[in-house]
């Protein structure tokens, strides 16, 4: 079985009988079927199913699953999961005979409530594009945008994963401790004044791994359930002051948030794509490196972000797209990422989450944070509607999107992952 996925369920022609999955923008026609968890309004136990066009299937209800816990489901063998989701595109292809059947275990997504895909153990945020760190680095170290280390380690910290939230639900801005003004040594406290979104992907763990053993980079992407978007909200001027010698805190625990719907790599099989570093980059040492990940080890992801301001919404304006990059950028593969983390025996759990850290392009334009795009602060955006962003002000809505294209594939998305800034509540 071959530790890169391929998949048999990716026929372009392939039409479900859910008709508005084969509408030719759906994020989630018959190739894709992502999974999440979902419930009615009033309802406290929460569902498991797949996104197929503009409803989701309840696997219990159809009966391919006895159970609805979505860890479980992770955990369970790679065989097991393909072969479950090949039912799910057989049970879904026009004239099939579960039509009749599997009919009453679709409901409309519009009115249900989508959670975080699943209970999240722990949580780890890495740095894993080298356009987004250089960009960010030569602002405070013009001379070394990059650190010596960079090259060689993928780079990446413990986070909070009690704070990570479903995509919909509102953040509330900030508050903490910010660098002394000039003249003064007291520091300020009070709330962010610098909020910033960051554009990530969130991989899912899958079988989990035991305290102690190593995951070769062979077998990572077999330990990897799927991808999802990521939005790892952070203060600036709060991270600015804290983050020395330990890191953020403050800056970074007070919310994150995920989109509902997980893509496995299955669906992903069709837009794997080469990693590519820069010419003046160092090759990975060798547990980091092999000719399989070269190949394909990447992912080729289209990434958006967009803003929409509370003007913009009162006025029944959509929102602007602020940057596009593409996840075949970063500098380090998922499979990469979990090999490093479990090489000295870090026991990593199904539904485990691991944050890619901010995914930019390597033009100005696509940067994957206003901290890019506005230089700082330094070089407002503007918008369409005649506003100015520099960073984040109260009532901005940010929404992340993603999806893979590509000449005789279907296309696929990852759907969006959506976030509003709310007020600061300030302790007294």
């Amino acid at each position: 079985m071959s530790a890169y996925p391929t998949d048999t369920t990716h026929a372009p022609d392939a039409l479900s009988w859910v008709t508005s999955a084969n509408a030719p923008d759906s994020d989630f026609p018959l190739q894709n079927l992502p999974y999440g968890r979902w419930r009615r309004p009033g309802e406290t136990a929460w569902r498991l199913g797949v996104a197929i066009g503009d409803q989701v299937l309840d696997l219990a209800e159809a009966g391919l699953l006895a159970h609805a816990d979505m860890n479980r489901l992770m955990a369970a063998p790679l065989a097991e999961r393909r072969a479950l989701r090949l039912a799910l595109f057989e049970g879904l292809r026009e004239c099939s005979p579960q039509q009749a059947a599997w009919a009453r275990a679709l409901h409309p997504v519009a009115g249900l409530e989508l959670g975080v895909p699943c209970e999240i153990g722990d949580y780890t945020d890495f740095y894993a594009s080298i356009h987004h760190a250089t960009t960010v680095g030569r602002q405070f170290r013009p001379e070394q945008p990059l650190l010596p280390n960079y090259s060689w380690v993928p780079i990446g910290y413990h986070g909070r994963a009690s704070s990570i939230v479903a995509s919909g639900q509102p953040v509330r801005r900030p508050v903490g401790q910010t660098r002394p003004p000039e003249g003064q040594s007291q520091p300020r406290f009070g709330p962010s004044a610098r909020l910033d979104y960051e554009l990530e992907l969130g991989l899912f763990v899958g079988s989990p791994n035991a305290l102690g053993e190593a995951v070769d980079l062979a077998q990572a992407e077999t330990h990897l359930f799927g991808v999802t978007l990521f939005n790892d909200w952070s203060a600036r001027d709060l991270q600015a002051w804290e983050y020395q010698p330990l890191g953020p805190f403050l800056a970074k625990n007070f919310a994150s948030t995920v989109s509902p719907w997980v893509v496995t790599l299955e669906a992903l099989a069709p837009f794997r794509a080469p990693l590519q570093r820069p010419d003046n980059q160092p090759a990975p040492l060798p547990y980091l490196s092999s000719a399989d990940n070269q190949q394909q080890g990447a992912l080729d992801i289209v990434l958006e972000v967009w803003l929409q301001t509370a003007a913009m919404r009162a006025a029944g304006h959509a929102g602007d797209r602020l940057s596009t990059s593409n996840a075949a950028d970063a500098f380090w593969t998922p499979a990469q990422l979990l090999t490093h983390h479990t090489v000295n025996g870090c026991n990593l759990r199904s539904g485990d989450l691991l944050g890619t850290g901010t995914l930019s392009g390597p033009a100005p334009e696509q940067g994957g944070s206003l901290l890019e795009l506005s230089a700082g602060g330094k070089q407002p955006l503007q918008l369409s509607n005649g506003e100015q962003r520099s960073f984040l002000e109260d009532g901005d809505t940010v929404i992340l999107r993603g999806f893979c294209q590509r000449p005789g594939w279907r296309r696929i998305g990852l759907g969006e992952c959506r976030g509003t800034v709310l007020p600061a509540r300030t302790p007294r």
